[in-house]
């Protein structure tokens, strides 16, 4: 819960979402395995990773304009800042790998 109120709720309660969609859609193409599911894991994962990125660069964006008003801000605080900012990111990332490894291994599994 804390990595949720750490990486900013707008961003990070969507992705959960979008985790949750990505298992799901594994867990039912282990079922029916067909390459529309497989696709459509392929786009959400995508798009995780995309939205991930774009919270990223709109929390430095925000974090660079009150370092800007700011006249002088240490070293912690800047830090903490970029924890921030990268750890959509970070969960983008996750979402990304498990939705590809669980297309290998769809494609491994897949009977021709």
């Amino acid at each position: 819960m804390t990595y949720i109120t750490e990486g900013g709720t707008q961003f990070m309660i969507p992705l959960l979402i979008l985790f949750f969609l990505t298992l799901f859609l594994i867990a039912k193409s282990f079922k029916v395995n067909s390459d529309k599911n497989r696709e459509l894991i392929k786009s959400v994962s995508l798009f995780a990773l995309v939205f991930g990125f774009f919270g990223l660069f709109l929390g430095l964006y925000q974090m660079f304009t009150v370092i800007a008003i700011a006249n002088s801000i240490s070293h912690g605080v800047l830090a903490v800042g970029f924890k921030c900012a990268i750890t959509a990111t970070l969960f983008g990332f996750i979402i990304f790998l498990i939705g590809r490894l669980g297309v290998i291994a769809l494609t491994w599994m897949k009977k021709e």
